[in-house]
């Protein structure tokens, strides 16, 4: 299986997807450890740091270019060939807070797709089985436009 970096456009200090666990036609299993020494703990919160929750919400929609590169590469398009953009979030809910040092499972699954748009829903359940948070978004996968 590839691995992240091959698949998507997101590079350190914004990759919040360690490695994808495992996939299936209709979605995507991926692992993160939230490292104590990431910048942004030293501002949220000083002395009790937590993973600020844009941070997690990033985390499932890059699992989701996971699964949308792979689902891209097997119908023949070649790596960056296209860039996920999130169209819609909708419905987040946050359950329990992740701290450093916390291990995560981001899971997604497709819903549909339809006029280039694929809706999916995806979760965060710790190590322990501990349920973080769920959110339904769309993605579309967009081919990028030139620069210069």
């Amino acid at each position: 299986m590839p691995s992240v970096i091959e698949l998507i456009p997101h590079r350190p200090p914004f990759l919040f997807v360690d490695e994808i666990v495992s996939e299936n036609p209709g979605g995507l299993l991926a692992r993160r450890l939230w490292r104590a020494d990431e910048d942004f703990y030293r501002g949220h919160y000083p002395g009790a740091p937590i993973t600020p929750g844009v941070l997690l919400c990033e985390s499932v929609f890059q699992t989701a270019a996971c699964y949308l590169a792979l689902k891209a590469r097997a119908i023949g398009a070649k790596p960056g060939e296209g860039l996920p953009l999130i169209a819609k979030i909708s419905d987040v809910r946050f359950r329990n807070p992740v701290y450093p040092g916390d291990n995560v499972l981001m899971e997604v699954k497709e819903k549909d797709a339809m006029g280039g748009f694929t809706m999916m829903s995806g979760s965060i359940k710790k190590a322990d089985g501990t349920r973080v948070m769920n959110v339904d978004f769309a993605v579309a996968w967009k081919t990028p436009a030139a620069t210069g």
